[in-house]
């Protein structure tokens, strides 16, 4: 396959479920991708016909409640014609700059596993230039990278896709210059309803802390552990968006996003207290009980 001009050898792979607001944009991002794959999970929304209709190839997928969840699955699935993989949200855009660049690194092998990306999120229809940035590990050799099993599935609110964290990467992880669009259709109450589900498996026990932190590496590593550590983290998380990265030049959008980003630590933080003042209740109860049970004892 010529890849200075022809199709781009990647296999690309969207995971829907009710994705009808956003699925057509994505799709329309990626024609310059050898192979799109839309994995979906029973959309009852009309996702599956709209793919089908821009040509993807759909995968149904129905979760047994089991490992792998849905990204892994995906990475396995057998009808991937490419080593390499992009896996995109539905609410993700590549734009041409991203797929030049991606061109570029198929032309010649590898020695790395996978690579970061960036994405500039849309609020109020702004695409925002500053702010906090977010970063993932989507652009991967699928021979090389694998999402590790994550101790959740007690996590009620979660579901079928793997959380918060970074696939394990054989090899050196690099860095794409050029970013995604982070654009979603849905109204505000799907972003809020899908943080406080994120919130619930972050705050669980400390395990999506530790999930977090999987695959990644040197200062970006440390800085998610101490900014765990920190008090008054959501202050800390608006004030790092909104001040220091220069989210105040974004406008009004640029205030909504810092402050959603604080409000979802927020949620975290809160819910941990809650659960650990339940152990402590728990606990409690069960010292009470005890000495009920111990003073019944000596009476009788």
């Amino acid at each position: 396959m010529d890849t200075a001009t022809g199709p781009i050898p990647v296999s690309v792979i969207v995971m829907t479920r009710n994705e009808a607001a956003n699925i057509a944009a994505c799709l329309a991002s990626l024609t310059a991708f050898d192979q799109v794959v839309v994995v979906d999970s029973a959309s009852q929304d009309g996702t599956d016909s709209i793919a089908c209709a821009m040509g993807a190839e759909l995968v149904p997928f129905l979760w047994n409640g089991h490992y792998p969840k849905k990204k892994q699955w995906s990475l396995q699935w057998p009808g991937l014609r490419h080593p390499w993989v992009l896996l995109v949200d539905a609410d993700e855009r590549v734009p041409p700059a991203l797929a030049a660049e991606i061109r570029d690194l198929m032309r010649h092998p590898r020695e790395e596993g996978a690579f970061f990306l960036s994405s500039r999120p849309v609020w109020l229809g702004r695409t925002l230039r500053h702010g906090s940035p977010y970063r993932k590990i989507a652009l991967m050799h699928r021979a090389r990278a694998h999402f590790p099993v994550c101790d959740d599935l007690h996590v009620a609110t979660m579901w079928e896709v793997e959380g918060h964290y970074q696939p394990v990467v054989q090899g050196p992880v690099g860095r794409l210059r050029h970013p995604f669009l982070h654009d979603d259709g849905k109204p505000p109450f799907a972003w809020l309803e899908r943080h406080n589900r994120y919130s619930d498996w972050e705050a669980m026990l400390g395990m999506g802390h530790a999930a977090r932190l999987a695959g990644e590496r040197g200062s970006r590593r440390w800085a998610k552990h101490l900014l765990r550590m920190l008090p008054f983290r959501p202050a800390l998380v608006f004030l790092h968006s909104y001040i220091l990265c220069l989210g105040f030049l974004d406008g009004r959008a640029g205030l909504h996003h810092a402050a959603a980003r604080a409000f979802y630590y927020w949620q975290i933080g809160f819910k941990r207290d809650w659960l650990a003042a339940q152990g402590q209740a728990s606990q409690a109860r069960y010292r009470i009980d005890n000495s009920a049970m111990a003073e019944q004892t000596e009476r009788a």
